[in-house]
């Protein structure tokens, strides 16, 4: 932790002075929760382009990275397993690390248009049974991996994020000038010393033409 003192001075501690605040969870929330992929959330996944996934390290850190493709790339192998594929990337290997280390994942999945999302929660394995990877190929490659969920809760998460955000509308999307391109603020990072911000873009739009399958 950077520094001494603590960034935040009235913290919530426990889980009863979390309900103090917020209250119970309605019928409707507790309810909700599967622990199976019913037809519902199968046709959701279906249509869904992009998911987050959500892991943590044995230490207790986390990631989200975001994985996305033609909608239905998660193949749901049946209603309590499925396999997302691991397309090239940056070789990180954040979150397939961080499964091999505690083999938990959340995944939150997101369909364009769509305000509601679906949420699964489960155990994670890195895997490359040659069927799953048959069934998550996308233009005739097969991902060298996949992390495979074995279902422990799942339920459709409401809408209220979505419109509190409007992330769906257009009109109040922020213009792209508004930042940097990538490349310069990777280069204003220092993430590749001495490297010009044109060369940083350059290699990394090379990377979207060459290395997306």
């Amino acid at each position: 932790m950077r520094g001494a003192a603590r960034a935040f001075t009235d913290a919530v501690e426990t889980e009863a002075e979390l309900r103090t605040v917020v209250g119970e969870p309605s019928e409707l929330a507790v309810g909700k929760q599967l622990d199976h992929l019913d037809r519902h959330c199968r046709d959701f996944i279906a249509l869904s382009p992009f998911v987050l996934v959500g892991t943590f390290d044995s230490d207790g850190r986390c990631d989200v990275s975001p994985r996305g493709d033609a909608p239905g790339f998660v193949a749901v192998l049946n209603e309590e397993t499925l396999a997302i594929p691991e397309r090239p990337g940056n070789r990180r290997l954040d979150s397939l690390v961080n499964i091999l280390a505690t083999r938990s994942v959340g995944l939150l999945f997101v369909v364009p248009g769509f305000e509601e999302t679906l949420r699964v929660n489960g155990r994670a394995s890195v895997v490359r049974d040659a069927d799953v990877l048959e069934r998550t190929a996308a233009r005739g490659r097969l991902p060298a991996l996949a992390i495979g969920v074995e279902v422990e809760e799942c339920f459709l998460h409401c809408a209220k994020a979505f419109k509190r955000s409007e992330l769906w509308e257009p009109e109040g999307w922020p213009n792209r000038s508004t930042l940097p391109s990538l490349g310069r603020m990777f280069r204003d990072q220092g993430a590749v010393p001495g490297a010009r911000a044109e060369d940083l873009d350059r290699r990394i739009e090379e990377s979207y033409v060459k290395r997306l399958y």
